[in-house]
């Protein structure tokens, strides 16, 4: 089986969620098909990184040019076209996908996300077999933004939550199958697109790569992982370093609070320089070094979809999450027992202070009550040759004259 596979982003290095997702499955898909990458590239870094892509017989890749796509989206911003679909773009794509599949035609195309689904449904990749891994929903999630924005940029957000809910049902409705993380983006995507065949592929983790260290940390370190310069980590994080830190600081004056995780923002790095008890550590190589010190990991996101995988490598680290009902809904219901659900600053403090004031030893505990066992990437991945075998025959079928 031949795979074209579209990415808004280099799956590698598998260093934050899209990333890491994006390359567990072309990992999963290389051991039953060759798979062709097509991917957009952001960033100099990224760029560095393209020879080193594993699993993949060919790698394709197109620039997005950044400026250019400012431009163009803030003159979308009259029409019906999502703001995501003109800064994810660069004027070769059109062409570069004709010579790829001219060169290596695919027996199915698998688009990761809603950005890259629109190449999928125009030419030239429009009518080949399709499967869409959505991911989360993205318009729900600007719908949540859109409620908490001020001014214009309520109007912006509200415009690409309608704008994206549009395209996400007509995609949806044209794919041979969407994939979601979990139940609740199911929900949400079966209600914008009625019909359309959904079915849930949880993310997955290295269970080996994440387990714990030998001896549980004593340090009064609470820890967040996360990309900083995403929206809802660092609304989150600021929230939890404004409102509940300085409660547990008043509690607990030696504990410290770590911030780890790529391009974190002026807000961000503005909390460590007013409260010397914050570190932020920026991009590091492994965040498992980092976890295997600390001794309470947070997932303070109030906006969040989808599985917050943060908490599951977490729990995997031996480390007990305290974090928010928006993030404990997406999560499996097995790994519940090794958190600690809060809502409000008092709450969210009070949690983290019981964890802390615990033995390192009844923290490593309670991490152990979740079951992970059954969240290998290749227990969830283990359904999708069936999937895109699935959407091959299926398009066949409907075109008796085109036999493989």
């Amino acid at each position: 089986m031949n795979v074209l596979f579209l990415t808004h982003r280099l799956p590698y290095a598998p260093n934050r969620g899209d990333r890491n997702r994006a390359f567990h499955l072309l990992k999963a898909m290389s051991r039953f098909a060759d798979v062709s990458l097509f991917s957009l590239i952001h960033d100099d870094e990224e760029a560095a990184e393209i020879d080193r892509v594993p699993f993949a017989r060919h790698v394709t890749t197109a620039r997005i040019p950044r400026i250019r796509n400012l431009v163009r989206g803030a003159a979308s911003l009259a029409t019906a076209r999502p703001l995501t679909h003109s800064l994810l773009d660069a004027p070769e794509i059109p062409e570069m996908l004709e010579r790829l599949i001219a060169t290596r035609p695919p027996d199915v195309v698998v688009a990761f996300c809603s950005g890259m689904a629109r190449f999928a449904i125009q030419p030239p990749l429009a009518g080949l077999p399709l499967v869409i891994d959505m991911v989360d929903v993205d318009s729900a999630k600007w719908q949540q933004v859109a409620r908490r924005a001020r001014g214009p940029m309520r109007w912006v957000y509200g415009r690409e939550a309608k704008t994206l809910a549009a395209f996400e049902a007509k995609a949806s409705r044209q794919a041979f199958e969407t994939l979601v993380v979990n139940d609740r983006e199911f929900a949400t995507l079966t209600q914008i697109a009625p019909g359309a065949r959904v079915s849930v592929l949880q993310n997955g983790i290295d269970l080996e790569s994440f387990g714990p260290a030998d001896q549980p940390s004593a340090e009064p370190i609470v820890i967040f992982c996360g990309v900083m310069n995403y929206y809802p980590n660092e609304e989150g994080v600021l929230w939890f370093g404004r409102e509940v830190w300085p409660l547990i600081r008043a509690a607990r004056s030696d504990a410290r609070f770590r911030i780890v995780g790529s391009s974190p923002t002026r807000a961000i790095r503005h909390l460590a320089e007013v409260d010397a008890s914050i570190d932020v550590v920026g991009t590091v190589p492994s965040v498992q070094p980092y976890l295997h010190q600390a001794a309470v990991s947070v997932a303070p996101l109030r906006l969040a979809r989808g599985i917050q995988t943060k908490v599951i490598e977490a729990l995997a680290a031996g480390l007990p999450v305290v974090l928010t009902h928006a993030v404990q809904e997406g999560l499996p219901a097995a790994v519940e027992p090794g958190c600690v659900s809060a809502e409000t600053p008092e709450d969210f403090a009070r949690g983290v202070l019981e964890l802390l004031g615990s033995s390192p030893q009844s923290r490593r505990s309670r991490a152990r009550g979740a079951v992970l066992d059954g969240l290998t990437w290749d227990e969830q991945t283990r359904r999708l040759e069936g999937i895109l075998a699935g959407a091959v025959t299926a398009w066949h079928a409907r075109r008796p004259g085109l036999q493989s």
